[in-house]
């Protein structure tokens, strides 16, 4: 049984939630939770109890010390926190988490326990991969929905959002969006992809684009702090890696030429009109 701290009664919550591991391409996904922690002091909901779900060898706990040089230790495990994100009708459920190593039917009956409790209704999950990805180019993020009613709640626009064809393996994303379905929960999954040839983390650019989508299903405008410059910095940094291999400059050169012959149609007014939308809505709130 999850133990809740003191939650208030939620307004209509939507859930946001990622894993670190198999699903989070150079921690593109887990960023966004990390960044909406903090932007939205998200207060603690429960954590789960690591000793069912981690295989301690491969995900080890870590020690910390405190300011008074007290040693401590952190389990690695799965926390559900909310937030009331100011000028928002709705609040918002985060989980962040690392991929379990045990018992994911468990794992996602137990989650399912606590959003149930919670009152959520919709869910957004973000994940990343690796992709033949330019990192000069905006970060191709895709998205797939499921459920009749899940554009209505979050506001979708249902030609950006279609139901997924993918078929292979899956991780804990697609395992909990299976068992969000079948508890009547809908959800949208956004997925980032990161360059596969800088893929070690952390990748800024990647989790920019997928926080301007989450604000886009939300309807809201999060505080970006330094991630804007943190992106460009990054890009300038992998600029300058490719800068010195002849190989490297070569082949992003050439995904750059694909990209840009893909996406070209794509280049509409629909598209500037609805950079512009958000570019104004960011103004109102200031």
């Amino acid at each position: 049984m999850v133990e809740f701290e003191n939650v208030p009664e939620l307004v209509d919550p939507v859930l946001v939630a990622a894993f670190e591991g198999w699903n989070d391409a150079g921690e593109a996904a887990s960023g966004v939770i990390r960044h909406l922690e903090a932007a939205w002091q998200a207060a603690p909901v429960a954590e789960l109890d690591p000793e069912d779900y981690y295989d301690f060898q491969v995900t080890r706990p870590t020690i910390e010390l405190t300011d008074e040089g007290v040693r401590s230790i952190t389990w690695p495990t799965t926390r559900i926190l909310w937030a009331r994100p100011e000028g928002s009708p709705r609040d918002v459920v985060l989980i962040r988490g690392i991929e379990p190593n045990f018992r994911w039917r468990s794992f996602c009956a137990e989650l399912l326990e606590v959003l149930q409790r919670l009152g959520v209704r919709a869910a957004v999950l973000l994940g990343a991969l690796l992709a033949d990805s330019p990192h000069t180019r905006p970060v191709p993020v895709s998205g797939s929905a499921s459920g009749a009613t899940v554009a209505e709640q979050l506001n979708l626009e249902p030609s950006r959002y279609e139901p997924s064809s993918y078929e292979g393996p899956t991780g804990i994303l697609g395992v909990l969006q299976d068992a969000l379905g079948r508890a009547g929960i809908d959800t949208v999954a956004l997925w980032a992809s990161v360059p596969h040839y800088v893929s070690q983390p952390p990748s800024p650019k990647a989790t920019l684009a997928l926080l301007r989508r989450v604000e886009d299903l939300l309807d809201l405008t999060v505080e970006l702090g330094e991630l804007p410059e943190e992106a460009r910095a990054w890009e300038h940094g992998v600029n300058e890696l490719a800068e010195q291999d002849s190989e490297v400059a070569e082949y992003v050169r050439a995904l750059e030429d694909q990209k840009d012959a893909a996406e070209l149609p794509e280049a509409s007014g629909e598209a500037i009109a609805h950079e512009f939308e958000r570019y104004l809505r960011g103004r109102d709130i200031g």
